[in-house]
Formats: C-alpha cells, structure tokens, sequence
C-alpha cells in the first residue's frame, strides 16, 4: 500500500515537474479570466503593490493608495500563492535536467557573452557580482525602476492588460501590449546588444 502511494506521488510531482501543453494551460486561464469578468474582478499582479502601499497605511499621505484595499483580498492571496507556488516549483518541483532553450539562442546569447548552463536565469546578469558592475546595475535596477514606472504609466502591466484587459476588449489593453511588444523588441534588437 505504502510503495502504491509513493508511487502516485512521484507520478504526480512528475507531471507537475513539466511543462503543460498549451491546450491545457490556455484552457485554465481562459476559465480564470470567464470567472473573474462574470464576479466583476480584475486580474493584475502590479495592483497588489497598490493594495500592500494602501494596508501599511500610505493612503494617509496620497491619494492613489486611499481605497479600500479589501476588495482586493483575492489579488493579494494571488500574488502570495504566486511566490509560494515558485518557492515550491523551484526546490521541490525542480527538474535534474538543464532548461530546454532553442540551440539559435544559446549561439546568439554567447555572441554578446551570456553563456548558457542549463539555468534559469544567466549568472552575467543576475547575480551580485553583476549587480555591482556599471552594466548590471543599469540592467538590474534602471532597467526594473523603468518596468515599475512604465507599468504604473501604462495602469497596469503586461499580465493586466495582455491576459484581462483583451479579455475584456479593452482598447487601452490593446495600446499597452502592442507597447510592450515594440519595447520588447527594440530592447532585443537595439538596446540589449549595445549593453552587452
């Protein structure tokens, strides 16, 4: 009994452990966004920052953060179990194998001195010892002050607007993600190769 139960559960950690096919994922988050529009919620990680700045107390001194943050309960348990379920995928989930990565982007990032180790994310920018050269601290914190104003100008960020906001034929959505989209490639093709 013990030895059939053992082996369920390494079959379950086994599937959680891989990718899920688009035609389950899709599926689960268009059931997500039906329910959050049919219970009238918005869904967007860059708003729980809002709501924590509105908790501790910040809507005493601007207005933005003066409202009434329990609305926004479930975003909040959202964006905890979103660090929780990361927490648990990356140490008890965690695959032995290297990350899967196409070999024309293994070639193109060794070309600008990124090398891929089967990783998650490469140690030339994402480490302390980057953070303190000129090149990580414009990568690491210019480059995520600019994602934190952009996604405040923009109201909202890319899961917001990409994920809810087209769901809901928003025409600002739409504005944003093809923003995103052009940010994204003028970064890849312009900014990313003059850094490194």
């Amino acid at each position: 009994m013990y030895v059939h139960q053992l082996y369920k559960m390494n079959n379950m950690i086994d599937f959680l452990s891989q990718p899920w096919p688009w035609y389950i994922s899709g599926p689960l988050i268009a059931l997500v966004m039906f329910l959050l529009l049919r219970f009238g919620g918005n869904f967007g990680v860059s708003a729980t920052l809002r709501s924590m700045c509105s908790m501790a107390g910040a809507g005493k001194y601007c207005d933005f953060f003066d409202f009434n943050w329990k609305s926004q309960r479930w975003n909040l348990i959202f964006a905890l179990g979103a660090v929780v379920g990361g927490f648990i995928a990356s140490t008890a989930l965690k695959s032995t194998e290297p990350l899967a990565l196409n070999p024309n982007t293994i070639e193109d990032l060794s070309q600008l001195g990124i090398y891929f180790t089967g990783e998650m994310v490469p140690m030339e920018i994402f480490s302390w010892n980057s953070l303190l050269t000129i090149k990580g601290f414009v990568v690491l914190i210019v480059g995520g002050f600019l994602v934190g104003f952009g996604t405040r100008w923009a109201g909202g960020c890319t899961s917001g607007h990409a994920i809810s906001g087209l769901s809901d034929f928003q025409l600002p959505s739409l504005i944003a993600v093809i923003g995103f989209f052009i940010g994204g490639l003028v970064m890849t093709f312009l900014i990313f190769p003059i850094l490194f």
